[in-house]
């Protein structure tokens, strides 16, 4: 699947979740802390719609992200298994993928990703903020982590904790990809 028909995919499950909780754009904007006309670009599916908003409406509503993100509820509520290099895989941005590790169990206290995110030649970092908190781990290569005014240079091996209601963003450094657990709780 591609990055557009990933996005057009969870635009549609957006438009399609609003319709059953029979809210507004303006609500579920206001919720969610975002404008509306945001909102709508979301909904439309011409524009990206970052994981920290859809972590955002998943938590205010009691929804779980993989629903929102793959069409798919988590059934599974003893364990659940992820074999390596499976998973369901969202590309967010042509420089960004996420790998839901946990996808398939329901109720989680928390949501971990592998994400791999591939060199660019932009310097810009988009960023983003979300309720809660985010532990990322370095597996592979070296990225720039901006967290407010802070930049922090990690290494494989490397791993950092942070309040995700700063804005945060970051790069692949070296000119090679760098791949990272992220646990979003």
């Amino acid at each position: 699947m591609t990055q557009i028909e990933n996005i057009e995919n969870v635009a549609r499950r957006l438009r399609g979740l609003r319709d059953a909780l029979d809210v507004s754009e303006q609500e579920i904007a206001e919720n969610c802390g975002i404008d509306t006309d945001t909102y709508r670009r979301y909904e439309s599916g011409t524009v990206d719609i970052p994981v920290s908003f859809i972590y955002t409406l998943a938590q205010h509503y009691g929804l779980e992200m993989p629903a929102i993100l793959f069409g798919e509820d988590p059934r599974i509520s003893s364990y659940f298994v992820t074999r390596s290099g499976k998973g369901y895989r969202v590309e967010r941005t042509k420089a960004y993928s996420y790998q839901s590790l946990a996808f398939g169990f329901s109720h989680k206290a928390m949501n971990p990703f592998l994400v791999t995110v591939e060199p660019g030649d932009n310097d810009d970092v988009t960023r983003n903020s979300h309720k809660g908190q985010e532990f990322n781990y370095v597996v592979e290569g070296r990225m720039l982590l901006h967290i407010g005014n802070n930049e922090i240079v990690l290494g494989e091996g490397d791993s950092i904790i942070f309040d995700s209601d700063i804005p945060h963003g970051m790069k692949a450094l070296d000119n090679k990809r760098v791949r990272f657990l992220a646990i979003i709780i």
